[in-house]
């Protein structure tokens, strides 16, 4: 095959974004990827989130939790729901790229304390043309990702909630049958809780939120039958917000997110290393377990202390609501060149009514050449028992 370049761009990008640009930017930058397989998972999916900074930990529960905290089902005040969110992808580049991602939940017990989730994410690489040989007739592929998973949240206080999903993922490059390339497939799982309290600030009752969530722990995933295995992009993610109600119809909350990839770093040749050394420490990595290598990731970069605490992102958000039926929402990303340099804004807007929202959110790079710029989001939310109610 020589027509591969298309699947490998494409990855390359999608796994590191924008990793050239961080080269471009002075030699004074010690570059340390971290190589994950898989990378559509930490794309996120709904356009409320993405119109806050690609921030959810800790963000008022909504039907599109299941991405960002399954947990905060719990805490949802309607029987069930349903989301429906399409993004393009890379479109600065291509035109056939999209994620589309199916979530929801439904309530269960009489008691109001549990609730099941599920999501379905299907990401599209697009038809990609392939040749045996120079002048023959193309053999078109269509490579794809995609994740099922399915929750389980509970109350196990009045103010917090913790909740579990196992998810399977599927992995097909599309590549030739005749080569020794196969579609991978692994299973991973998320822990996440969701903590809200209401606060005085003055004369006003404010809500205060806390989140986490430990996402796609589970098995490494491999293209080759077992001979080469990938880390899954398992992330830590912690996040804090604050809902103020500015009167009876307007409040803004403010919200922030701290996350990490659990995945160890890419050995680097050191100064001095000898050749068999460096193979033996490049070895011992293959040879890391992905629970294994979840610990290691907190020790383990090559820019020392320093290097751990640029592979931290940072996400801030903002949301306003006016009779919690029109939102506008802002929020900033940032992300170490060192590492990825992920930086930009996003903005997003949303409209209720009782039985569907509807939101979008556009992303705004604050670093040239980025592919990303100009993302766009929608999503459309069906509450279950606004429809119900229609036919009542």
């Amino acid at each position: 095959m020589i027509s591969k370049f298309r699947i490998g761009t494409l990855v390359i990008l999608l796994g590191l974004f924008i990793s050239a640009t961080a080269w471009a930017e002075g030699d004074d930058i010690k570059y340390s990827p971290i190589e994950m397989a898989v990378p559509s998972l930490i794309i996120a999916p709904d356009a409320r989130g993405g119109g806050m900074g690609d921030n959810g930990v800790s963000t008022l529960p909504d039907i599109g939790s299941q991405y960002w905290n399954a947990a905060k089902y719990a805490f949802m005040y309607s029987k069930a729901g349903v989301n429906l969110s399409y993004t393009p992808w890379l479109r600065k580049l291509v035109n056939d790229v999209a994620l589309v991602n199916m979530s929801g939940y439904y309530k269960i017990g009489d008691n109001d304390l549990q609730a099941v989730g599920a999501s379905l994410r299907y990401f599209s690489l697009g038809e990609v043309p392939q040749y045996e040989n120079i002048g023959d007739q193309p053999i078109y592929a269509n490579p794809y990702e995609m994740a099922f998973d399915v929750s389980y949240s509970r109350k196990l206080s009045e103010n917090y909630s913790m909740a579990v999903a196992l998810r399977y993922i599927r992995s097909d490059m599309g590549v030739d049958p005749n080569e020794l390339k196969h579609a991978g497939n692994a299973f991973a799982a998320d822990i996440s809780g969701y903590l809200e309290k209401y606060v005085m600030m003055g004369s006003a009752e404010a809500l205060w939120s806390f989140g986490f969530n430990l996402s796609n722990i589970g098995s490494k995933i491999s293209y080759d039958e077992g001979t080469n295995n990938m880390f899954l992009p398992a992330k830590l993610a912690l996040g804090t917000g604050l809902l103020y109600p500015i009167d009876e119809y307007n409040r803004i909350g403010v919200y922030l997110d701290l996350s990490k990839y659990m995945v160890p770093s890419v050995p680097q040749k050191k100064d001095g290393e000898t050749d068999e050394e460096f193979t033996a420490r490049k070895e011992d990595y293959k040879a890391l377990s992905s629970i294994s290598g979840m610990f290691k990731s907190f020790s383990d970069s090559p820019n020392g202390f320093k290097g751990e605490l640029e592979e931290v992102m940072v996400s801030v958000g903002a949301e306003y609501s006016y009779n919690e039926q029109f939102f506008v929402r802002g929020g900033y990303f940032y992300e170490s060149a060192n590492v990825g340099n992920r930086k930009y804004f996003s903005v997003g807007a949303g409209f209720r009514m009782s039985v569907f929202q509807l939101d979008a959110a556009y992303l705004i790079s604050t670093v040239p050449q980025n592919p990303l710029d100009q993302t766009l989001r929608f999503s459309l939310s069906f509450d279950m028992d606004g429809i119900k109610n229609l036919f009542r």
